[in-house]
């Protein structure tokens, strides 16, 4: 596997066409990354790439420009497979603002998603396929698709696809697609899984690393408090009424997060979770309503490590430490993005300490450890039964006639009207309205005669 060197330059030394440089310049893209620099040549010459990179590098347009213009002056396929539902749909987001004014059709095969309408955008014949690996599997599997057109593959957050399970399925994949593509991986690790892919399945490829695995921003400032556990909600308190700005919180669990949600919003913050128990509408919700600033503060789980892309978060929050220590990175790297400035902060129990050297150790730095400030006193988070007490009036104090009450509430009974629906926040039910899938939307056709005559 070959190494390459670093280097920097403009979009226009690339060898990219005179119109994908126009629509570059029109979303006033001018300086390529460095991840950029490095593998849009090596890719527009047909090479396979394993590129060592972190989130928020550029990888998105690192792979995508030169597919594109692949496929446009070549023909044939591109396919992208990704960990989450929340990473395709970031990247279709980005090639169709390169893409749509070339006549661009994506396809994007999630779970969560409307499977009718995946089978009418698979018979659009669209030019790229964006999907995580399960959904492509599925559609494989019933005959919705083939692989045989495919010229080039990529395989995006490869090592995170590794980590939940991914790995038989990717090889099903890559078994069912031509042997002569071009294969380009990306990983911000380098395990030997990772390399055992590389050496069966992609052909001399060329490695390209802009940054050692574990390597943080260093416009991110790192600190930890060590804390016992039953003192961490206060500690949080203490530190959002310190910090100010948009705050991701990190939770090890789903329970964990929509705890950690409410208490945040009895605080007096505007908070809404993430999590796989979500559904991917209700996901997108909280997450549009995090970047446009309708909450200031997104509990999530692991799934927002490397699923979301916002460029305003001022503090990273680690309510618990990830089970990985490679997360941590992962999870840091949501702040301090395109040259902002970042805060990472984290909550370590005193059984947890011996986690800290092994952060260290991959990061290659130390940690300050600040000493615990005086927190404020511990608040009390009413239950679903005691605020439904506080709006009605009250139920009777018999004890017979309160458990009676209690379980009618439990099932949803009520003598103040229809079904109450429980849920995390007060706000839930109008936040959450299920709503359709757009990213995946037909595009005009007269838009795909225009990418078929500049082929």
């Amino acid at each position: 596997m070959i190494q390459t060197k670093q280097a920097t330059g403009l979009f226009i030394d690339l060898g990219l066409s005179p119109k994908i440089l126009d629509v570059l310049e029109f979303n006033k893209f001018t300086t390529p990354t460095p991840i950029q620099h490095q593998c849009i040549p090596a890719a527009l010459e047909g090479k396979d790439i394993v590129g060592i990179a972190q989130t928020g590098t550029g990888k998105t347009l690192a792979f995508g420009l030169p597919m594109i213009q692949q496929l446009m002056i070549s023909g044939g396929q591109g396919l992208i497979i990704l960990p989450t539902r929340e990473l395709a749909l970031q990247v279709d987001e980005v090639l169709q603002k390169i893409g749509r004014p070339l006549g661009l059709k994506t396809a994007v095969l999630i779970g969560g998603a409307c499977s009718r309408q995946q089978l009418q955008n698979l018979r659009r014949n669209p030019h790229i396929i964006v999907s995580t690996p399960g959904r492509l599997l599925d559609h494989l599997e019933k005959k919705n698709l083939s692989l045989s057109n495919v010229k080039v593959m990529v395989l995006d957050e490869a090592d995170r696809m590794l980590d939940i399970g991914f790995l038989p399925q990717l090889k099903q994949i890559l078994a069912f697609s031509p042997v002569n593509r071009q294969t380009l991986l990306f990983s911000a690790t380098m395990p030997s899984a990772i390399a055992q892919i590389a050496a069966r399945y992609m052909k001399m490829p060329i490695r390209i690393e802009v940054a050692p695995s574990g390597t943080v921003a260093e416009n991110v400032e790192q600190e930890i408090f060590i804390v016992n556990r039953e003192l961490k909600t206060q500690l949080l308190e203490k530190v959002l009424t310190d910090n100010a700005g948009s705050v991701l919180i990190f939770s090890r669990t789903k329970h964990g997060a929509k705890n950690i949600a409410n208490h945040v919003v009895a605080m007096g913050h505007s908070a809404i979770e993430m999590h796989s128990n979500k559904s991917l509408a209700q996901r997108r919700s909280a997450l549009d309503g995090f970047k446009v600033g309708k909450y200031r503060v997104l509990v999530a789980t692991d799934i927002a490590a490397r699923g979301i892309d916002v460029n305003n978060i001022s503090l990273v929050i680690n309510f618990d430490l990830p089970d990985d220590k490679e997360d941590y990175v992962h999870r840091i790297g949501r702040t301090g993005r395109a040259s902002n400035y970042g805060k990472a902060i984290s909550f370590v129990t005193p059984q947890e300490k011996f986690n800290i050297r092994r952060i260290e150790s991959l990061i290659r730095k130390a940690i300050p450890i600040l000493d615990l400030p005086i927190l404020p006193p511990k608040r009390k988070i009413q239950s679903q039964i005691e605020i439904f007490e506080s709006q009605s009036g009250g139920f009777s104090r018999s004890r017979t006639d309160y458990g009676a009450r209690q379980d009618r509430f439990s099932r949803g009974q009520t003598d103040f009207g229809p079904r109450v629906e429980r849920s995390s926040s007060p706000r839930a039910q109008k936040e959450f309205s299920p709503r359709s899938d757009r990213s995946s939307s037909p595009r005009s056709s007269s838009s795909s005669n225009r990418f078929k005559r500049w082929r």
